[in-house]
């Protein structure tokens, strides 16, 4: 990046702090009080690429735009999005440097990020957060990408989505929750498609709250830091991929012992894709589920079509939601962007 442009980034900021946004203290830190909900899409906006995690390739890029082009929109690659560090896509602060960038163009309206894999967190410090607050819009993706969702939700209190990253099948199903709820601002309620994945009810009943969650994984390696916003009776959903049984429960336990499950109001596991028992004697996943949130008293199921699957919701992550667990529905109780 030239210097110009990181001069124009911090300018950004600074004038932001200026505007003295109300703030609340949270995880030790002051952060905006207001939610924050981003501009909804239209036909022809354009989209930013951004690649904060794992390697991408050139081809992938390529098939991104195609499946973004039939949606109505164009498309921006960050300057950075081919860059290799590593087993990273690029040095931390230029992987940094594209999402503030891609915050302070005001052509682009709706970030995505081409695929997950390793790197969010590394980057959380470097995120220009009021340059992100004054200029909010659309930022998606899911697996590693939670580290940005949640971080950035939590210090500007914008709404984020837990979605499709660029990479991934642009299916019926993920496309219509996509279109419904950033291009029609509808207040959906997500079910899971009849016949495809099971619905299992740890423990019955409704419950409301704000949605927060993520990939289980990374959401784990989080805690303790200032990048997690309040849990308090929230909704919280999780989903994981390739993790031995055991590891699951080690992670859950983490958050428990963290305080944050005993403050949550419901909970919500989707998929744990290639989960396995191990090699030594197991808990089944059912049974690590029972163990951790049954005491909890609260509604919970397994089986939300959320995470490493081909048939994905779009989840808007600090709206205000009803989960269902007799169901498995989450109910919408507002649109998450501004009509």
């Amino acid at each position: 990046m030239t210097i110009k442009r990181r001069q124009f980034l911090t300018a950004c900021g600074l004038a932001a702090i200026a505007s003295q946004t109300p703030l609340v203290a949270a995880q030790g830190k002051l952060y905006p009080n207001t939610i924050l909900k981003p501009p909804r899409l239209q036909i022809g906006d354009t989209v930013g690429l951004i690649a904060p995690a794992g390697i991408i390739e050139p081809k992938d890029i390529e098939t991104a735009k195609e499946e973004l082009l039939k949606l109505g929109l164009k498309v921006k690659v960050g300057a950075h999005i081919l860059d290799r560090y590593g087993y990273l896509a690029g040095k931390d602060s230029d992987r940094a440097d594209d999402i503030n960038y891609m915050f302070s163009d005001h052509s682009v309206k709706a970030i995505i990020a081409m695929r997950g894999g390793w790197g969010c967190n590394r980057i959380l410090p470097l995120l220009n957060y009021s340059l992100i607050r004054s200029h909010p819009k659309i930022i998606m993706g899911y697996s590693d990408i939670t580290s940005l969702l949640l971080a950035i939700n939590a210090r500007t209190r914008m709404i984020t989505f837990h979605g499709p990253v660029a990479t991934s099948t642009w299916n019926q199903f993920t496309v219509d929750y996509f279109k419904r709820i950033l291009f029609n601002a509808e207040a959906v309620t997500m079910q899971n498609l009849t016949g495809e994945v099971a619905v299992e009810t740890i423990a019955p009943g409704k419950a409301r709250g704000k949605l927060v969650g993520g990939n289980l994984s990374v959401l784990a390696a989080m805690v303790g830091s200032p990048d997690l916003p309040s849990w308090n009776k929230s909704i919280l959903f999780v989903e994981e991929i390739g993790e031995d049984v055991y590891r699951v429960d080690r992670m859950l336990t983490q958050l428990k012992n963290a305080g944050i499950l005993n403050q949550i109001a419901g909970f919500i596991f989707g998929q744990c894709t290639n989960c396995r028992l191990g090699d030594e004697p197991s808990f089944t996943l059912k049974q690590v589920l029972q163990d951790h949130i049954l005491p909890l008293k609260i509604p919970a199921w397994y089986g939300s079509m959320i995470g490493h699957m081909k048939d994905k919701f779009t989840m808007p992550i600090g709206i205000e939601v009803e989960m269902n667990a007799d169901i498995g529905t989450i109910q919408m109780l507002e649109a998450s962007v501004k009509k």
